[in-house]
């Protein structure tokens, strides 16, 4: 796989833009070739917003990579649902349009579902399992810090998530489950570390 000429980012919030962007940019990507969407603030669910703009998206991407090398990162918080249950769920966005859903083997999107939330990912991230108690997928760690505290945990929790995506650290045993699965997603969009 070559390296994309253009990326499509769907987002949630801030702070997923944040780790998502700085992890591209580590990854090689210039701004330019970088293009985030992310959810409107104050205007209802910012789950409900991604998972509907998911198959517009979706359209996009596979469009634009039929004549020059595209991929496209989407990243919702699972919340209390699990994360087979919101990959399901953008699946069915893409059927209801009449789209097919996403072929792992053809499509260059990468689906990241933090359980929790992306928090969870930026402490694992940031800690590993290297902490106790350790972390795990069923807190709510966003409270837990003010929101300078968070932004100052982004940049190296997106050294650490290029570094792991590049090492295949999924594979490693430990991992908290989302972030296993979403590391194994990112190589989908994007060639990591090739």
């Amino acid at each position: 796989m070559s390296s994309p000429s253009l990326v499509y980012v769907l987002v949630e919030d801030q702070r997923q833009l944040q780790l998502i962007y700085r992890f591209l940019l580590k990854s090689g990507l210039k701004p330019h070739q970088v293009s985030f969407e992310t959810s409107p603030s104050g205007q209802g669910s910012a789950e409900q917003w991604v998972r509907e703009s998911f198959a517009r998206q979706t359209g996009k991407c596979r469009a634009r990579n039929a004549r020059a090398t595209t991929g496209m990162i989407v990243m919702l918080d699972a919340d209390t649902r699990t994360v087979q249950e919101r990959l399901d769920a953008l699946d069915d966005a893409l059927v209801r349009v009449g789209q097919q859903p996403i072929d792992r083997n053809l499509d260059p999107i990468a689906r990241l579902v933090p359980k929790r939330n992306v928090e969870t990912w930026i402490l694992y991230l940031n800690l590993g399992g290297a902490c106790t108690p350790p972390i795990d997928e069923e807190n709510d760690y966003k409270p837990a810090k003010s929101s300078d505290e968070w932004s100052a945990l982004i940049p190296p929790a997106a050294e650490n998530l290029f570094n792991w995506a590049r090492s295949k650290r999924a594979l490693s045993p430990g991992l908290i489950d989302s972030l296993a699965r979403g590391l194994q997603e990112i190589g989908r969009a994007l060639p990591v570390g090739r």
